[in-house]
Formats: C-alpha cells, structure tokens, sequence
C-alpha cells in the first residue's frame, strides 16, 4: 500500500508541475500561433456560411480550459511513468526519470507526429476516429520497441523492436481526401515547431520530477515497511 501512495502521490506531483508549465508554455508558444489561424478559418466560414461548433471564449476561459487539460494530461502520464518506474524496480532518480520522459517524448510525440503532425485549425484532416487508432496503435508499437531495446539484449528482440517502430509508418496514417488549409504554410510550420518544442520540453519536466518525487518518498516507503513488519 505504501508504494503505491507513492506512485499516487509522484505521479500527482509531477503531472501538477508539468501540466501547469505546459499551459504557460502552450500560452506563450502555441496559444498565438492557434489565434491567428483562427482569423483565417472564420473568415472561410463566414464566408460559406457554415455554422460553427461551440469552443471557449478567448481569455480568462480559453485559459482554463487549456490550464485543466494540461493538468489532467500531465497527471495521467506521470502515472504511467511511475508505474513503469516502479515496474523496473532498484533505485530511482531524477536522471533515470529524464530518460524515460524522453522515451515517453519518442513514443507520444515524436513517432506519431511523423504521421500526424500536429494541425491548425482550418485545415483538412481525416477522419477522427481513423486518427485516434492510428495514433493509439503508433504510440503502443513505438513504446513496445522501446520497451524491447531497453530492458532485452538477444538480436531477435532488436529486430522485432525494429519492425515495431516502422510498421505504422509503412500502413501510413491516414489521410484526408484533399490537402487543404485556410491558415499560410509558413504559419502551419511555426505551430509544428512550437508545438513540438513545447512537448520536449514537458516530457523532460515530466520525467525527471517523476524520478525525484519518486526518490524524495523512497525512504519514508521504507521506514513505512519496516514499521508494518
């Protein structure tokens, strides 16, 4: 029970500090970029006349909306993250908790982008659901082969890991019947590099607290079962 209050309580910790850095680095970097592909959006809207879906005033509620789903992704991958930790077993530390942040980046990031970069509003995309699976079965193959290469040392499983990270990649992601986008390209790049930059940056916050809120609790898991005992 004690080791996992401590997972709990890591992963709480970790996910509330990176969630809320994410948010204020979303609002500097990527918040901007979003606004400005609005303009373009709304101006084809209004000019077809389509009808609009409901989305959050900009400001104070726009905020918090994107403060709460930054928390709540943070908190959500920071358990994953201290589970595996604590999977793994010995000793952890911030330096081990920045290796997996970056293996989560690879796999939660980096791997799916290749196929689904991230997209401004006013652009044409496939199907959401065609979308959620892909990105789902790229994240799980990307981090099976991770999995693979870190903790297995025989040539079979290396090359399985291999196969793992390119077979989504070789079914391709799915695309939209045409190619089309109401924001300028130039645009389209900066939010890519932005968003990016942007997730590195949480995955590395997000891994490294998780490695120290996990070893800052370590000795009182200890002390709890010696107590028990």
């Amino acid at each position: 029970m004690a080791v996992f209050r401590r997972l709990v309580f890591a992963g709480l910790s970790a996910g509330l500090l990176a969630g809320v850095f994410a948010a204020v680095a979303h609002h500097i970097a990527t918040v901007p970029v979003i606004l400005e592909a609005e303009v373009y959006e709304k101006s084809i809207i209004a000019a077809h006349e389509h009808p609009t879906a409901w989305e959050p005033e900009n400001g104070p509620e726009r905020t918090a909306y994107t403060l709460l789903a930054d928390i709540l992704t943070g908190i959500g991958f920071a358990l994953l993250l201290a589970a595996g930790l604590t999977l793994r077993g010995g000793d952890v530390n911030w330096r081990q908790g920045l290796f997996w942040g970056l293996a989560g980046f690879a796999t939660f990031t980096v791997a799916p982008s290749l196929g689904l970069p991230p997209q401004l509003p006013g652009s044409e995309v496939a199907p959401l659901l065609e979308r959620q699976l892909w990105w789902l079965a790229t994240a799980v193959a990307t981090g099976g082969a991770l999995a693979l290469m870190a903790f297995t040392k025989q040539v079979r499983w290396a090359v399985l890991a291999a196969i793992l990270i390119v077979l989504p990649h070789l079914y391709g992601a799915p695309e939209p019947l045409e190619h089309t986008a109401a924001a300028p390209e130039a645009l389209a790049h900066h939010f890519i590099v932005a968003a990016t930059v942007v997730n590195f940056l949480f995955w590395l916050l997000l891994g490294a607290s998780t490695g120290y809120f996990q070893a800052r609790l370590q000795p009182q898991v200890a002390r709890a079962a010696r107590t028990a005992a």
